[in-house]
């Protein structure tokens, strides 16, 4: 089989495609035919600095594709199902970066027949993360459904982004009202095409005053990207006890806590990274993603509020340059070709 591998830290050229014999699932485990790899910012930040854990690594925590083969212990019947997979590289060798990958098999999730692999591979770490925003807020639900956030305000920063592009999705097909910020005109237009209901330019005008019209009474949870350079805007719209759920902080701004301020708005700052959230928790967050799939609610595309920029196979460098660069959408790699 054809898989990109590194050896080493470094930039992109790290990156290497090479001939790898398949690799064979042990117990509980599947093999997957990858038709789809998914790049994150997380697959580029291992790649440049995580400590290898093993002498050779296929890079990627997302995809999509068939599982043609499976280990002892799980269900021969998962033989052809279309699954989209996520965390394949977390902890493990074999990423999505090839024609084939191993996971354990409650990695592999199935994938409706009308959703193409293009969606299967855009999920994995942006939905999951969505989802861990949307369902820590000490009020509100832990898990998500059609009308889980009904009565809520959420507010995607960064609604355009892959992260954010989620959470608009979720929170809309959970009843929420969503509001997302943007950093300019093109973005905002994504960010409606995802199924933001308001959208606000934070770079112009009154950010604050303009949200505070659509909630007066304030966000109930903002899902952040840029704490650092955002809290200021996100208490002045957040309601009292209300949350800020910060998967990143993008800029690298210092966060500084007005410590009186959050004391009296009973602020809930939850942080947040898949990798420790826990196990019931990444289990309920695929269960809840796989049924908004299945209703058709996390469409991807540019008419769908985010675009698609595909590389084949040999070019994964090239991925992963468009990723560091800060490409507006979602950087796929088509393995199957």
């Amino acid at each position: 089989m054809k898989a990109i591998v590194y050896r080493g830290n470094g930039g992109p050229d790290v990156l290497q495609l090479v001939e790898r014999d398949p690799p064979v699932p042990g117990p509980g485990e599947v093999r997957v035919r990858v038709a789809v790899s998914g790049v994150n910012p997380a697959d580029r930040q291992a790649r440049a600095d995580a400590p290898l854990a093993f002498p050779e690594i296929t890079p990627h925590l997302d995809g999509a594709g068939v599982i043609d083969a499976v280990g002892e212990g799980v269900d021969r019947s998962r033989v052809g199902q279309r699954v989209w997979l996520f965390m394949a590289a977390a902890g493990r060798p074999t990423g999505t970066a090839a024609e084939f990958t191993v996971v354990p098999a409650d990695r592999a999730v199935p994938l409706p027949d009308e959703a193409g692999f293009e969606v299967g591979a855009s999920l994995g770490v942006p939905a999951l993360t969505a989802h861990r925003a949307l369902t820590v807020a000490e009020d509100g639900p832990r898990r998500l459904r059609p009308g889980a956030l009904d009565g809520r305000v959420v507010l995607a920063a960064g609604g355009a982004g892959a992260v954010g592009h989620a959470v608009i999705q979720l929170a809309r097909w959970a009843g929420a009202t969503v509001i997302g910020t943007v950093s300019g005109p093109d973005k905002a237009r994504l960010a409606t095409a995802a199924g933001a209901h308001h959208v606000v330019n934070y770079r112009e005008g009154d950010p604050a005053a303009e949200i505070r019209e659509i909630a007066p009474d304030g966000v109930d949870i903002v899902a952040e990207v840029a704490l650092g350079a955002n809290l200021a805007l996100d208490l002045a719209v957040l309601r009292t006890r209300g949350t800020i759920a910060t998967y990143a902080n993008d800029g690298g701004k210092p966060v500084e806590l007005d410590v009186l301020q959050n004391m009296v708005l009973n602020t809930r700052l939850q942080f947040l990274v898949l990798y420790t959230a826990g196990p019931q928790v990444r289990a309920a967050a695929a269960e809840d993603v796989a049924a908004a799939v299945r209703d058709g609610a996390l469409p991807v595309g540019e008419e769908h509020g985010l675009p698609l920029i595909r590389f084949p196979l040999a070019r994964t460098a090239d991925a992963h340059r468009a990723v560091e660069n800060g490409a507006v959408g979602k950087v796929l790699v088509d393995v199957s070709q």
